[in-house]
């Protein structure tokens, strides 16, 4: 089966069983998801859900983060992996969109990378997300399992990875390949055992006998 008409079934089979696919992270404005997104590296979208819902009600606006003592923000964050980079990135991120983006987080692609912690993952999220501006597509570890295992990629690297995904995707699928992927990835498809015999892309992958 050509890689398109594979992409095309799985993408199929996932809509019948995950009929919503969105992101997990819970937001009111595109600085929200930001923020929710950066804090989600290396933690899951439980922890931080539940981290956010109190620390969006202490900052409800960009200039909050921005003139917030970095220690408080710290403190804040540090129920989630790497949370002093991650505080200083959120910071740094407000004080740029506020100087540089007239307080709005930017619509572009190239915009979004200027700021701090964002590189194409982060970037694609909030696009697709908080704008409907479909870019690429956000590679996060459960796609990259995903995709290596169904054979739609052979790379390591995130960004030939997303590269790979969208040349045999439909644009318009672009945003649903990664949810579905996503939820297929923390339900089924998980990380050290595979639930095989639940899956409902068991003979469209390679890798279901190992």
């Amino acid at each position: 089966m050509k890689k398109e008409k594979q992409v095309a079934e799985i993408i199929r089979l996932l809509k019948k069983q995950y009929s919503e696919p969105k992101t997990a992270l819970r937001f009111r404005t595109p600085f929200e998801l930001l923020v929710a997104t950066i804090l989600s590296a290396q933690s899951t979208d439980a922890q931080v859900n539940k981290l956010t819902e109190t620390l969006f009600k202490k900052y409800k606006s960009i200039k909050d983060y921005a003139s917030a003592s970095l220690e408080a923000l710290q403190k804040d964050v540090s129920s989630v992996n790497f949370y002093k980079t991650k505080a200083k990135n959120i910071q740094n991120a407000a004080k740029m969109i506020i100087e540089k983006y007239n307080s709005e987080v930017p619509k572009t692609m190239d915009e979004l990378l200027t700021l701090p912690g964002v590189a194409r993952k982060t970037a694609n999220i909030i696009l697709s997300n908080a704008y409907g501006i479909i870019e690429g597509i956000a590679v996060d570890t459960h796609v990259k399992r995903l995709a290596q295992r169904l054979g739609l990629t052979k790379n390591e690297d995130p960004v030939k990875i997303e590269q790979d995904l969208m040349k045999i995707t439909p644009k318009k699928e672009w945003s649903n390949l990664s949810h579905l992927l996503i939820l297929h990835g923390r339900n089924t498809c998980l990380a050290r055992n595979p639930r095989h015999k639940e899956c409902v892309l068991y003979d469209l992958c390679p890798s279901r006998d190992i």
